[in-house]
C-alpha cells in the first residue's frame, strides 16, 4: 500500500478494504504496515494502524517479517482472523487466517522471474496455501489452478473477482486531443498498461506492432504505460531490433487521473499477457469505452467474455492481425465498445468487497 504506486494487488487491497471497514463499523480493524504509511490508507475510525519492522524489501526480509514480526504483533492484537491480501502467510501464527492468492505465474513460468524471488515463492506459497484456513482468489481459473497445483480442496477457495475504478469513463474529444498532443504527436495509439515484466508478453507485442506498421504504413503509435520490475535483456534486444521503435512511447507510471484519460483516448487496449490471474486493464478499457485485444489463455477469456478480440499470445501474426482489424474496421470497434460497456457491469469493487467479507466470515466461523 504505497501512495501513487498501486498496481494490481495494491488496487485490490485499496478498493476492497476501504469498503469493508466502512461497511462494518461494528468491527475493529488493524492494518499492519512494514514502513511509514500514508494517512489516506487509514480509511475509517475503526482502523488502527500498526507499523512493525523490518521493511520487507528483500526476500530474506519477507521471511523475517512474516515469521517473526507478524506473529509477535498478532499476539498483542489477538485478532479473530488474520487476512493477508498479497499471497503471503505466517507459518508461525496461531490465529485463523485468510490468504488472497492472485495467481501462480511462478509455477508455470519460473524462468521468467529472478532466481531468488522464484525460489521463495515456489517454496513458501504451497506452505502458505496449506496453512490457510481459507483462500480467496480472483478468478475461477486461479481457483482451479491453486487446487490442482497444491492439492487444495476447491471448497476451501472462494472467488473474489476484481472490480474497476470508477474513474475509468469515456472522455470528450478535447481530452483525447490533449493526450495525443502530449504523447503521440497527435496520432492515434494502441495502449498497454502494466508492469514491464516477461509474462506481460511485451516482446511479442513489440514484434506484432512492428509487423502491423510494416503492413499498414499507418501513423498509429504504441503507448507503453508502466515501470520496470527488473531488467529484461531479451525485451531490450527485441525493442532495439524494431524497425518502428520510434513509434513506441514509454510514459513510465502515470498518476491515476492521467492514466484514465490516456486509456480512454486509445484506439485499443493491447493486453496480450501469457499468464494472468485476472487482468484488471481489460475491465478498465471496457469502462473507458475502448476496444480490447487480449489473450485466449488463463483468466483473460473468463474476464473478457465475447467482448474483446482474443488472440494467441504466442502468435505474433494473430496479434498484428487483431491490431489491423481494430485500426481499419469502425463497425467492429463500435461493436466491441458496446459489448465492453455491458461486460464491465458484471464486475464492481462493491461486489468484490462483499465477497471478500463473506470469505472472512467463513474463515472466522471455521
Amino acid at each position: 500500500m504505497l501512495k501513487n504506486k498501486l498496481e494490481g494487488i495494491g488496487w485490490f487491497m485499496f478498493e476492497t478494504l476501504q469498503r469493508i471497514v466502512s461497511n462494518h463499523p461494528e468491527h475493529q480493524f488493524y492494518f499492519i504496515f512494514d514502513r511509514k504509511f500514508d494517512p489516506t490508507f487509514i480509511f475509517n475510525e475503526n482502523v488502527t494502524p500498526v507499523v512493525i519492522g523490518p521493511p520487507a524489501r528483500h526476500v530474506s526480509l519477507f521471511y523475517i517479517w512474516f515469521e517473526y514480526s507478524i506473529p509477535h504483533a498478532l499476539k498483542k492484537i489477538k485478532p479473530d482472523v488474520f487476512v493477508s491480501p498479497d499471497a503471503f502467510n505466517s507459518l508461525h501464527s496461531p490465529f485463523k487466517n485468510l490468504v488472497v492468492i492472485h495467481d501462480l505465474n511462478f509455477e508455470h513460468y519460473p524462468e521468467k522471474m529472478p532466481w531468488l524471488i522464484r525460489k521463495y515463492y515456489r517454496h513458501f506459497t504451497p506452505l502458505f496455501a496449506r496453512k490457510a484456513d481459507r483462500i480467496a482468489t480472483v478468478s475461477e481459473f486461479s481457483k482451479n489452478d491453486i487446487a490442482k497445483q497444491y492439492g487444495i480442496d476447491p471448497a476451501k477457495i472462494d472467488v473474489v473477482y476484481n472490480g474497476v475504478n470508477k474513474s475509468y469513463i469515456p472522455v470528450k474529444e478535447i481530452i483525447k486531443k490533449e493526450i495525443k498532443e502530449k504523447y503521440t504527436e497527435n496520432n492515434d495509439f494502441f495502449i498497454y498498461v502494466g508492469a514491464l515484466i516477461d509474462r506481460k508478453n511485451l516482446d511479442n507485442l513489440f514484434k506484432a506492432f512492428d509487423r502491423f506498421k510494416k503492413t499498414t504504413r499507418s501513423n498509429i503509435k504504441l503507448l507503453i504505460v508502466g515501470s520496470k520490475m527488473w531488467h529484461n535483456k531479451d525485451l531490450q534486444l527485441t525493442f532495439d531490433a524494431m524497425q518502428y521503435k520510434e513509434d513506441v512511447v514509454f510514459t513510465g507510471r502515470l498518476p491515476i487521473e492521467e492514466l484514465c484519460c490516456a486509456t480512454a483516448s486509445a484506439l485499443a487496449m493491447t493486453y496480450v499477457s501469457y499468464f494472468e490471474g485476472f487482468g484488471i486493464p481489460i475491465l478498465e478499457a471496457f469502462a473507458a469505452g475502448v476496444p480490447v485485444i487480449t489473450s485466449n489463455v488463463t483468466s483473460m477469456p473468463e474476464v473478457a467474455g465475447d467482448s474483446a478480440l482474443l488472440v494467441d499470445p504466442f502468435n505474433v501474426d494473430e496479434i498484428s492481425s487483431a491490431m489491423r482489424k481494430i485500426a481499419e474496421d469502425e463497425i467492429l470497434r463500435a461493436g466491441l465498445i458496446e459489448k465492453g460497456f455491458q461486460r464491465c457491469k458484471a464486475f464492481s469493487w462493491d461486489a468484490s468487497a462483499q465477497h471478500l467479507w463473506k470469505s472472512i466470515e467463513k474463515t472466522v466461523a471455521g
